[in-house]
């Protein structure tokens, strides 16, 4: 009986959003994952992490800022509702995924797996915040949006591809050199949270405790993976161009190439400008472009065949000469 269908079965039966609306859900929890992060960054350049001085409420008295809390607290505050305006871009997500002909289950998998990495972020966050900003919990808190990142850029790439059995496009040794290259920018992207959390920007004028450790030092081994994550890219490049893979890869491996160029200027400018507030956000922006465009490079060296645009069942009803669909038989009393 329709009474007993869930909610997102009774959706299905009365809507049938485009592969398009799913195709641009998806990018949006792209968009909205990055902004997460950027403005993560920006809690803790403008000192408001402890903006709220306790969660899940921002006061032990009020759910909101109160006035003599000043800017930090407002910051602070608004960071922690955009999580709620994440929360919608993922639901109508899953929505459009689940109400789409045909059902596709690894759609609404991955943005239910969006959802829950939202949940388990913004409980860290409560932790960064109940404990005082600790920096290796506030490294967690990061690395917990890059696993977001990581999902919303999986979840836009299915949603532009079909459903068949992956095949490759390369050979192994190509697809192994990809990996590596995954795995360095992923070291690097840690290596860059602990350069946070000994750095000098805390997220609160007040003292916090930093991780033990000599920033420059680290910041060092930050760069020398940079160097890594470059050849790598490089030689991925000239890889691709010898094994004639298709355009389509060789040209993101450029995007990938351009992107941590302009990464490279934003990292010394801020360097030798004794990091700036602004420089080191845009350096945080970048981060995640960086990452995004490593990730599509890697899902580029594999095919799943073309997306459906529309059910298969409406299109052939809507082929000349196809047959008026029949209406049940009346029952008999």
């Amino acid at each position: 009986m329709p009474n007993s269908l869930n909610p997102l079965e009774l959706i299905a039966r009365r809507w049938q959003p485009s592969a398009a609306f799913v195709r641009r859900a998806a990018l949006a929890t792209v968009v909205m994952a990055v902004i997460i992060v950027v403005t993560g960054g920006a809690v803790r350049l403008s000192q408001s992490g402890l903006g709220c001085s306790t969660w899940p409420k921002c006061t032990p008295d009020s759910l909101t800022p109160t006035a003599a809390m000043g800017i930090n607290g407002l910051i602070e505050f608004g960071n922690r509702m955009l999580t709620d305006v994440l929360c919608v871009v993922i639901g109508v997500f899953i929505i459009a995924a689940r109400a789409r002909h045909p059902r596709r289950r690894s759609l609404t998998r991955l943005g239910w797996a969006q959802f829950w990495l939202v949940m388990t972020n913004a409980v860290v966050g409560g932790i960064t915040v109940l404990t005082g900003l600790n920096p290796y919990i506030v490294s967690s808190h990061f690395l917990a949006a890059t696993g977001l990142l990581t999902v919303a850029v999986l979840s836009w790439k299915r949603a532009c591809e079909g459903d068949e059995t992956p095949r490759e496009l390369v050979a192994r040794p190509v697809r192994q050199l990809t990996w590596l290259l995954v795995g360095s920018a992923a070291a690097l992207t840690v290596i860059g949270t602990v350069v946070t959390g000994a750095g000098p920007h805390a997220g609160d004028a007040k003292k916090v405790h930093r991780i033990p450790l000599d920033w420059q030092e680290i910041t060092q081994l930050h760069v020398d993976f940079v160097y890594i994550v470059v050849g790598l890219t490089v030689a991925l490049w000239f890889t691709l161009r010898a094994v004639k893979a298709p355009a389509a890869p060789r040209r993101m491996v450029l995007e990938l190439l351009a992107c941590l160029a302009l990464q490279g200027v934003v990292g010394y400018v801020q360097y030798f400008m004794g990091l700036p507030e602004i420089v080191i956000g845009l350096h945080m922006l970048g981060s995640a472009l960086v990452w995004i465009c490593v990730l599509r490079v890697s899902l580029s060296l594999r095919e799943r065949g073309p997306l459906l645009e529309e059910d298969p069942d409406e299109a052939a009803a809507d082929e000349p000469g196809a047959p008026e669909p029949q209406s049940a038989p009346a029952l008999s009393r």
